[in-house]
């Protein structure tokens, strides 16, 4: 047995010596450096190298909840009728890319937001950003109107050199509801835009920028009587937000020098001239200001000879440059608390309401809204009117003018304060020529158009119709947020809306729903409608936000 143990250990000992002597002979493998991460401290805090480049990276976002209540003033059968409540829970990643080279800063930014959101208080369901395909809609029965989907590239832009292109923030704005969580007053926020644009500086923080901008996301439609009149809809349950056709009228016919024939002329505009905007703006320890001017074509489709004027040559319509101006100034104010300060602002412009901003609140990208529920009459926004006796386009004006105060209690503590006035004017003489036509168009006085109908002229229904109405819009509120850590926002906001008419009354479509289906009724006195000259709402939000 010993000397068993002996071989076997003797062995043991032979073969181990063999196999390091091969082992000497094999190539040695080395391992492979671990490259770790290292911190970019060039361009601030959180950025770091992305391995193996020069390229630094800050990886950042957002999560928001948020709840809101107004009123609703209506139960009446209707998509979206009767809510009071709304929330929402909303998600955003931001990536922001820079590289030092011989011509200065390389940067590219992206920015994700998305989210779901329900309901309504202008927080739920939001047909601004649906009609331009930012959000989708639910499809249950009890979901359609109340349930949206949310998600839109918020950013993706480079800058290099002076030169910015992508997917960015409009140059003309200023002011852009910093302060606010709902964004309710009036002023131009188009945060989402695409553009080519070059900023040159000259020192002291002065700045000049000349931007080629999308035109598409500054467009409020030119009026048509008759919108969508094919009833088009994708299924039976999605309303499509389009104009499938957006006939108006137009004269091209006289008898004994009467007008006694029209055709229609097709409103939808078309993607050709782009936005071209310009800025100056000086930036210092003191504050901001900056002037800015955009131009912003209108243009319309061909005529068509249609009903009693087929086969007759309709007038050309010419495209017309609308434009906008805009001055802003923000003041500082540490005297009175770190980080106080003061926003003023004000806005004018002719076929471009979206740069004026007088529809933020009411809701974009349609000719007339009704926001409120149970509204008693909608706003109209449309850009110009096209003059049924010359075929040309007639703009519209718009004049917005804001304020905003933000006060520190203390850290922790803030608050914002702000208030806004605006106003929408319709050409002269816009209205009583859309009467005129609506006479030839409908000899009997029938209502064809529903809502959108100015009415024969002189009736007393043209007298109360709500469509070419000019309108002015008051908004006030306030917030208080709470912020016990840092990136930690919670808060609550309040304001309060008011929509008027500039003169005379309309038709209260809440008090008289069955108003627009009984117009011979209006005019011969057999029906006489409830009528309002202004309505107005209250909203309160509440949000609870973690940046990081």
């Amino acid at each position: 047995m010993k000397l068993l143990k002996s071989s076997l250990l003797g062995s043991a000992a032979a073969f181990a010596a063999v196999g390091a002597a091969h082992a000497a002979d094999l190539p040695v493998k080395k391992a492979v450096p671990i490259e770790y991460v290292r911190v970019c401290s060039t361009y601030g805090a959180g950025f770091f190298y992305i391995p193996s480049t020069d390229t630094c990276l800050r990886l950042s976002g957002r999560a928001r909840f948020e709840g809101g209540y107004q009123a609703s003033y209506s139960r009446q059968n209707g998509t979206g009728n009767g809510d009071t409540s709304g929330y929402q829970g909303r998600m955003r990643i931001n990536l922001d890319a820079r590289t030092q080279t011989g011509y200065g800063t390389l940067r590219a930014f992206v920015r994700l937001d998305a989210g779901a959101r329900t309901g309504y208080a202008g927080i739920g369901q939001s047909g601004t950003q649906q009609r331009i395909g930012q959000a989708y809609p639910g499809l249950g029965i009890d979901s359609y109107g109340r349930d949206q989907q949310f998600a839109n590239v918020d950013k993706a832009f480079i800058q290099f050199a002076g030169l910015t292109a992508g997917r960015a923030s409009s140059f003309f704005d200023f002011y852009a509801h910093d302060f606010e969580l709902g964004g309710g007053t009036l002023g131009s926020d188009s945060a989402s835009t695409n553009l080519l644009a070059y900023t040159v500086t000259a020192g002291n923080g002065l700045s000049a920028t000349l931007s080629v901008e999308d035109p598409v996301f500054r467009r409020t439609p030119i009026f048509s009587p008759t919108v969508n009149p094919a009833g088009v809809t994708v299924n039976t349950n999605v309303a499509n937000f389009a104009l499938s056709n957006s006939p108006v009228p137009v004269f091209i016919g006289y008898t004994n020098g009467f007008p006694s024939r029209y055709g229609f002329v097709d409103a939808i505009q078309r993607e050709r001239l782009p936005d071209f905007v310009g800025a100056l703006r000086l930036d210092q320890a003191w504050g901001s200001a900056q002037v800015s001017a955009a131009s912003h074509e209108l243009n319309v489709g061909n005529g068509a000879g249609t009903g009693s004027g087929s086969n007759i040559s309709l007038p050309h319509t010419n495209s017309v440059l609308g434009w906008a101006v805009q001055g802003g100034l923000k003041v500082n104010t540490p005297f009175v608390a770190p980080g106080d300060a003061l926003y003023l602002q004000g806005a004018y412009g002719e076929g471009a309401q979206l740069y004026t901003g007088y529809s933020s609140y009411t809701g974009s990208y349609t000719q007339s809204t009704a926001t409120i529920q149970g509204q008693k009459f909608a706003q109209y926004f449309a850009d110009a009117t096209i003059n049924p006796f010359t075929g040309q386009l007639q703009t519209s004006q718009s004049v917005t003018v804001t304020a905003a105060y933000l006060h520190y209690w203390s850290p922790e503590w803030r608050s914002a304060f702000f208030g806004s006035y605006g106003e929408q004017n319709f050409a002269q003489g816009a209205r009583r020529a859309q009467g005129a036509i609506f006479s030839l168009v409908n000899p009997n006085g029938a209502n064809a158009f529903g809502a959108n109908a100015v009415g024969v002229l002189g009736s007393r229904f043209y007298q109360l119709s709500q469509a070419l109405r000019d309108t002015y819009q008051f908004v006030a509120g306030g917030s208080v947020i709470w912020s016990p850590v840092k990136d930690l926002d919670i808060g609550v906001e309040a304001f309060y809306t008011q929509i008027g008419l500039k003169s005379g009354r309309a038709i209260d479509t809440d008090k008289s729903p069955t108003a627009y289906s009984n117009v011979a009724g209006i005019n011969n006195g057999t029906f006489v409608p409830r009528t309002a000259t202004q309505d107005s709402a209250s909203m309160v939000r509440v949000r609870v936000q973690r940046d990081f």
